[in-house]
């Protein structure tokens, strides 16, 4: 890991890329000819993860944070895809809902009991199949 602080690199790259050197220098630990090269021999390999990682965060695109920028109504969408997939009475019955109807109002344009009422919305509301 030194080896990798003496280039420059902060801290936490040195020790991300310096714990899989040592692993993979002692996975191959028979391949090693001279121990006076142990030092040389796993710097290489830091080296070489480090490397790696460059290249792989250099891949890497970030994700930005986009809530409120462009103030997309998904609420609306929902709502138009809904109306356009159920029938002209549950439309009529979440309009009513939508502009503010009470459920006593919303009974008597529909010509519905006040009981009725909120169980139509409920089956309204029902997920459906999608065409595609």
């Amino acid at each position: 890991m030194r080896f990798l602080l003496s280039k420059g690199l902060p801290l936490d790259v040195a020790e991300e890329a310096a714990q899989p050197a040592w692993t993979r220098g002692w996975e191959r630990i028979d391949q090693l000819r001279d121990e006076e090269f142990l030092r040389t021999w796993v710097n290489a390999f830091a080296l070489n993860m480090y490397r790696h990682l460059a290249r792989v965060d250099g891949r890497k695109q970030p994700v930005h944070d986009r809530t409120g920028e462009d103030n997309l109504n998904t609420a609306a969408i929902d709502l138009a895809r809904l109306l356009k997939f159920c029938s002209a009475s549950d439309r009529r019955l979440l309009l009513h809902q939508m502009y503010g109807l009470t459920t006593t109002e919303i009974a008597r344009e529909v010509d519905a009991s006040e009981a009725a009422v909120p169980i139509r919305l409920m089956r309204a509301l029902r997920p459906r199949p999608v065409p595609i």
